[in-house]
């Protein structure tokens, strides 16, 4: 670094434009340097690190590139002579280089960009401070503005040590859901069950794991939690004993494994398609398109039709009457035919036709087709394969029948009629 000073003061001009003008070079060239091996490098990351790519598809170039140049203008600032102007410039490139990858870090995370933005300024003072010599100075003044709570002092300084170090653990809480949660969608041998279970317990230990790493970065004492823990016990026990109890519901049906997503099911008035166990409430994609929120306590204590357990095909039964003086036999021959042509109905089990009782006006029968999309629900196929044998019915004369009812009108004798109450004088006659 001597050698360098004494090279800069042998420089011609103005040294206090000559400098400021080659750091500004110095920065320039760095951050072209930085930029082309980011250029170079990013399509090899996203081949060998395919979650980085998925993670952030349009934040890998951007990332790669300031986090090449961050080092490069520290080892710069590191060879430069102190308390110069040219000093505070590289100064202000790596607090930019570093502000810009956490910028880029969090917007990959899909955080808010107003939590975002306030935390890059932040870091690109503390940055800036740190390498021109003057963090202490700042941490001084933050410090020197604290408010007294009875044996308490906060400081200013205290509290934006606490927001970065929550916000740095919610940015490595998602980073790592991210990358658990594809490492275990990638791994064969586990079932959307099993995986799901695990995606659900590792993002639990996750959350722990950050907790104790707060609090052993922050410096809080265990022991002040002694009071927080029993109040937490009070709030578990009366008011958020339901929320607990969902959300060990969710665990228990996801390691026995009675419901699964993908899975249809009914329950009560509603049915449809299982989208998600969550850690509140499953959620049902209905027929309508509507998304009911089903809490995991009710699936535990209530009856749940599951229609696709342990097979996805599902028997659907289709009535249909035809006239008492019909040909049966054609007729089934007709619905059959109709039930086979159906293009959601399965050929194998095939479609059969029973009659199933003889009405008062009708012979009943029953249809009965194989479907493996219940999630598509039932009434698309009744609908098609009813509409197939009706045409057929009406191409040979085959009768629907009507309920019918045969009313008998009789006339009600006259009891008041002189007729009926005059003497029969035949049988009262002399002999």
């Amino acid at each position: 670094m001597t050698q360098l000073s004494a090279w800069l003061a042998r420089l011609p001009g103005n040294a206090d434009i000559t400098q400021p003008l080659i750091a500004v070079g110095i920065a320039l060239l760095l951050h072209a340097m930085a930029y082309g091996l980011a250029r170079l490098l990013a399509p090899r990351i996203r081949e060998r690190l395919p979650a980085l790519s998925e993670l952030a598809s349009t934040h890998v170039r951007p990332m790669l590139r300031h986090a090449i140049s961050a080092p490069l203008f520290a080892t710069a600032l590191a060879l430069w002579p102190a308390d110069s102007i040219a000093h505070l410039i590289l100064g202000a490139a790596l607090a930019f280089a570093v502000a810009l990858f956490a910028l880029h870090l969090l917007q990959a995370l899909s955080f808010p960009r107003w939590a975002i933005t306030p935390l890059a300024l932040l870091l690109f003072v503390m940055v800036i401070s740190g390498s021109s010599g003057g963090i202490a100075p700042v941490g001084s003044m933050l410090d020197d503005v604290a408010l007294t709570l009875g044996k308490r002092r906060i400081s200013l300084l205290d509290l934006l040590s606490v927001a970065a170090t929550l916000v740095a653990l919610l940015a490595g809480i998602r980073l790592a859901n991210r990358l658990i949660r594809r490492s275990i969608q990638k791994a064969p041998d586990l079932d959307p069950t099993q995986k799901l279970l695990g995606q659900k317990l590792a993002g639990i230990a996750v959350i722990i794991a950050a907790f104790f790493i707060g609090i052993d970065i922050l410096g809080i004492d265990l022991t002040a939690f002694t009071v927080f823990s029993g109040a937490l016990g009070l709030a578990v026990g009366f008011g958020l004993q339901k929320t607990v109890g969902n959300l060990i519901a969710g665990i228990i049906l996801l390691m026995d494994r009675s419901i699964k997503p993908g899975d249809v099911i009914a329950v009560g008035d509603s049915f449809g398609w299982v989208s998600k166990i969550g850690v509140r409430a499953v959620s049902i994609i209905t027929r309508d398109g509507k998304k009911h929120l089903i809490p995991n306590e009710n699936l535990m204590t209530q009856e749940v039709e599951n229609w696709s357990y342990s097979d996805r095909n599902i028997r659907v039964r289709i009535p249909v009457g035809i006239s008492n003086d019909s040909d049966i036999a054609l007729a089934q021959q007709l619905m059959l035919e109709a039930a086979e042509e159906s293009p959601r109905a399965l050929k194998h089990p095939e479609p059969k036709v029973w009659l199933t009782a003889l009405g008062q006006y009708r012979l009943e029968h029953e249809i009965r087709v194989w479907i493996n999309d219940p999630e598509n629900g039932v009434g698309g196929v009744t609908s098609d394969v009813l509409m197939r044998v009706l045409d057929k019915f009406k191409a040979q004369g085959i009768i629907v029948p009507y309920p019918r009812q045969i009313i008998e009108l009789r006339q009600p004798q006259d009891r008041h009629d002189p007729a009926m109450n005059e003497p029969d004088i035949s049988d009262h006659s002399p002999s």
